[in-house]
């Protein structure tokens, strides 16, 4: 059985880059979110098996949205991605719970190598 992933980010066409990685190498998408909020009601219905999350978002920002996944579920298995220059919102990520982050733009192998390392 793939993997299961739900996609975090509130720009679509960033949704649709990181999709078409995944796709492309076996991964099945269960859902996108464009927001933290989106994001928590759909870790709760959907129990991915991994997040990719970016940090800056509407709403509720992914450190805020990592932090509530993370307390409903302590096993949840959450990959943040930023920009460059965001250095210190990666430290709080990672503090919070984050298994690793990934820099925008994306690198179709750094982000698959960050998924199978935290996927196991």
């Amino acid at each position: 059985m793939a993997n299961r992933i739900l996609i975090v980010d509130d720009a679509a066409f960033m949704r649709m880059m990181i999709k078409d990685i995944l796709v492309k190498n076996g991964y099945e998408i269960v859902d996108e979110a464009s927001n933290g909020r989106e994001a928590i009601e759909k870790y709760a219905e959907h129990q991915p098996d991994l997040v990719l999350m970016d940090i800056t978002m509407p709403e509720v920002d992914g450190i805020s949205s990592l932090k509530e996944i993370k307390k409903a579920d302590p096993q949840a298995k959450i990959i943040m991605c930023s920009a460059m220059g965001q250095q210190a919102m990666v430290i709080d990520a990672i503090q919070a719970g984050a298994k690793d982050f990934i820099v925008k733009p994306f690198q179709a192998d750094r982000v698959l190598e960050a998924i199978k390392k935290t996927l196991g």
